[in-house]
């Protein structure tokens, strides 16, 4: 890249991506290839980096295949030839339908992961293409998949892209096994298993993992260690049944102990998904960020830009995991809901390679993780917790068993602030605002809730402060699982004291969402009219696009709530859709007529005089 000093770094600082770099090290094999959809960037915000330098760390030879070509003589996949072990597989650090394709299903023109952000240097669904070349080429050797896509795809799941429902990516991916969620640990259990002479055949109980067996190997029904969902012939015929089938598997994503196994049926075979790990300890969270990253691109991009990269090159991920469970969000499905929060000194570690970087100018872009403000939060008595299934500890409301104590993210933020060559460090992940005005009854963690709002806004914000509301209205938040937007005007007020107070002149940025399930044209002209109160031309806005494995996904394809069994309405059709979007625009004289025509419909002359006045 143009300003990346590569000049006190050797090849062999990065995990070798060529056979001569191979042989560089002085190698003459591999242990485990890894192939992913993403360019190589040896940071540890990025899968495949973090999954090779883990099994690095613990002893194996890795070499990594970013961007493969699938479209040529597959040499890209040829020339590290059979890994002793195994090949890894993985989309990427974003679904790679997400990555291509928009809410109104159009191509998108760049992609972030990729140098110069090209589009096309990757298929649609990665995992599936590249694990079909890889059974060609290699037949014998094991190939396991993982990443965001695999992960998510791990049971049926409805594909918004070809708009219908589809088995376990493990169906359509000739794969032998799939290690769901963050993969520290399952990568390094599959290697030593089969480093010990394992079959990857006879590998069927790996935790955070799920294979397919003979239907034999099922259970005849559910019990406390084994749920039984409803098949793939079932959900076919029957949506609601697909929703049901989600109930259980949110459920156990978020168990404390990793709960049950998960049994799905596909006619004489069946998915066998075995619970997840624990949350990962401070120790074990530590040991992974401090593996040796050089924190850069590999130099095979110099002189070439990554867009995901130039983000995340001056920030610092504090924790893991997220308790909001949000219902359109797949964070806890992947990282569970249980927080798993770096040491202070490991921050601190990484916070200083930061500071030392030839390009820094003394500004950290994110003290961040899933939530911003999660770190070191979790239930105070872990008893409850190891009996909770809920995917929410914030919603309906905030659990009273949770410690929602920012002061040791305070110190956080204090001691990288403190740092030799920091002018000031930003927050740009997004925010619960709704944690940090909790008020618990305890003086002294209410009062650091306070603090936390204030040098948030004071200290912590470069000149915008996105937070998420998503909607206006109480029924679209519920279904949401997203507090009441009464919070917001709070928060707001709050927002607005500080910045007079200190002669600042900041902008409250929020996020909202149109057509999620639950939400109708008239909540949307709502949304319209009390944004328009607030003096917001609202800019950061979205149609709701499903994703695999969310609530509001399966509520999206069913019309079903999956725990209620409550029929929801949602906007599937595209003029549905974009007679929701156009409110967020009600400003722009383009969207008027139709607009005020609407509304007339809809029998709400009302909402046009508070929009538009007589």
């Amino acid at each position: 890249m143009k300003d990346i000093d590569y000049n006190n770094l050797r090849p062999t600082d990065w995990l070798p991506t060529s056979v001569k770099e191979m042989k560089a090290r002085g190698w003459d094999y591999v242990d485990v290839v890894l192939f992913s959809g993403d360019a190589y960037v040896d940071h540890p915000s990025f899968g495949s980096a973090v999954i090779g330098r883990v099994l690095e760390a613990a002893g194996y030879r890795v070499a990594i295949v970013p961007q493969p070509n699938w479209q040529d003589d597959l040499r890209d996949f040829k020339k590290f030839g059979a890994p002793r072990l195994f090949f890894g597989v993985s989309a990427g650090a974003m679904d790679s339908m997400v990555n291509h394709y928009t809410a109104a299903r159009r191509r998108r023109s760049d992609d972030a992961y990729t140098p110069d952000g090209r589009h096309g240097m990757r298929p649609d669904y990665p995992t599936i293409v590249y694990s079909e070349i890889l059974r060609k080429l290699f037949p014998d050797t094991p190939i396991a998949v993982g990443g965001i896509e695999a992960s998510l795809r791990r049971v049926s799941h409805y594909d918004y892209w070809q708009d219908r429902l589809r088995p376990s990516i493990l169906l359509d991916a000739p794969a032998d096994i799939l290690l769901y969620g963050m993969g520290e640990h399952n990568v390094v259990m599959l290697a030593q298993r089969l480093a010990a002479g394992e079959k990857i055949s006879d590998i069927t109980d790996l935790p955070q993992s799920a294979v397919i067996q003979p239907i034999e190997a099922m259970p005849e029904s559910s019990d406390t260690n084994n749920i039984i969902l409803n098949s793939w012939e079932t959900v076919s015929r029957n949506p609601k049944a697909q929703s049901s089938n989600f109930k259980h598997i949110e459920q156990q994503s978020n168990t404390m102990d990793g709960g049950a196994v998960l049994w799905q049926a596909y006619g004489k075979r069946v998915v066998k998904v075995n619970p997840m790990l624990p949350a990962m300890s401070t120790g074990e969270i530590d040991a992974a960020f401090d593996l040796p990253f050089t924190r850069l691109p590999h130099p095979r991009y110099k002189n070439k830009r990554i867009p995901a990269y130039e983000m995340i090159r001056h920030s610092v991920n504090l924790h893991r995991g997220c308790f909001g469970g949000c219902a359109f969000c797949t964070i806890s499905a992947h990282q569970g809901k249980f927080i798993a929060s770096r040491s202070r000194e490991s921050i601190l570690r990484e916070a200083r390679q930061v500071t030392s970087m030839p390009d820094f100018k003394g500004y950290i872009s994110d003290l961040g993780g899933p939530s911003a403000n999660m770190y070191s939060m979790g239930g105070k008595d872990k008893s409850i917790c190891a009996k909770c299934k809920k995917p929410s500890c914030l919603h309906p409301v905030v659990c009273p068993n949770l410690n929602t104590d920012h002061r040791p993210l305070l110190d956080i933020y204090h001691a990288v602030d403190a740092l030799p060559g920091v002018k000031k460090s930003f927050i740009g992940s997004g925010v619960r605002y709704d944690l940090s005005m909790h008020t618990c009854g305890d003086a002294k963690i209410d009062k650091a809730s306070r603090q936390y709002n204030e040098e948030l806004i004071r200290n912590h914000v470069s000149g915008r402060l996105k937070v998420a509301p998503e909607h206006t209205e109480d029924s679209v938040l519920n279904i949401m699982r997203k507090p009441s937007f009464e919070l917001f005007y709070r928060f707001k007020e709050i927002f607005d004291r500080v910045n007079a107070r200190d002669g600042l002149r900041q902008q409250l940025i929020p996020y909202f969402i149109s057509s999620h399930p639950g939400c109708t044209e008239i909540d949307m002209a709502e949304l319209a009219v009390k944004t328009k109160a607030l003096n917001f031309h609202l800019e950061q806005v979205q149609d709701f696009t499903p994703t695999p494995m969310t609530v509001a996904t399966e509520i999206y394809y069913s019309g079903f709530h999956p725990y209620t069994g409550e029929k929801i309405f949602t906007a599937v059709r595209p003029e549905q859709k974009l007679a929701q979007r156009k409110y967020f625009f009600w400003y722009d004289r383009t969207y008027r007529m139709d607009i005020e025509r609407s509304l007339r419909r809809l029998h709400r002359p009302d909402l046009i005089k508070r929009l538009f006045g007589k």
